[in-house]
């Protein structure tokens, strides 16, 4: 490939990770907003997603071009192929910020309901995923993106033990019924960003071992092998 391919690749490379830094700031902000009960913040932030949305169409425009003009093949058409779903998959964590600060706006027109210390937690160990998962398709690590994976238990993990502790709530006392549920929300939609930032980690696999892991059971659950690309390479 000439030269100017690797260049354009490189350009595509750093536009993936100006959009992963704007949407990590969009979580961060958004349980900003939720902690500290701040409703322009969480207006901000559902309005920068539209700076998402277009980082997302630039992507996806630049990835079109390299594979009109150049016709990659084996390694850097898995480069160019996964880094338009990645772009997806961080438009989407963003939708969630945006999800999460329009629960924190209704959440704040009534007394808060527990101290929030748990959902906090799940967002910090989610924004690690998707942190790692960038890392990791940065440096073609498909190691660090296999650590992604096993990290998304915890927050499963978190998700149901706030989701206990929240449905206590709503037995004890039924005027608590609503803000426990916009709550339980929130977790799940920090839960969710953590499965998108699996998926990311599961693109960045592909992307470098050839391998397609989506979908696979854990090996105590299978004995079959990761399907490999026929592009491998």
């Amino acid at each position: 490939m000439p030269r100017h391919f690797d260049e354009e690749l490189d350009q595509l490379k750093r536009l993936i990770l100006r959009m992963g830094g704007l949407v990590e700031e969009q979580i961060q902000q958004a349980l900003k907003a939720l902690v500290d009960r701040d409703d322009a913040l969480a207006r901000q932030v559902i309005e920068n997603d539209r700076r998402v949305n277009t980082l997302d169409v630039e992507v996806d425009e630049a990835c079109l071009e390299l594979l009109a003009l150049y016709q990659p093949a084996a390694r850097d058409l898995r480069f160019i192929t996964t880094a338009m779903k990645i772009s997806t998959e961080l438009e989407r964590m963003s939708d969630l910020a945006e999800n999460i600060c329009e629960r924190a706006i209704e959440l704040n027109r009534e007394p808060q309901l527990k101290p929030y210390i748990d959902i906090p937690l799940m967002a910090d160990k989610a924004l690690k995923m998707v942190w790692n998962a960038l890392d990791a398709f940065v440096r073609g690590d498909s190691k660090l993106a296999r650590s992604v994976l096993e990290a998304d238990d915890t927050v499963d993990e978190l998700t149901e033990q706030l989701f206990r502790e929240l449905l206590s709530y709503m037995i004890e006392d039924p005027k608590t019924i609503t803000r426990a549920i916009r709550l339980s929300f929130i977790s799940k939609y920090i839960e969710r960003i953590a499965d998108h930032a699996t998926n990311v980690a599961e693109l960045v696999v592909y992307m470098v071992e050839g391998k397609i892991i989506r979908h696979m059971l854990p090996p105590s659950q299978s004995s079959g092998e990761s399907v490999s690309s026929p592009t491998s390479n």
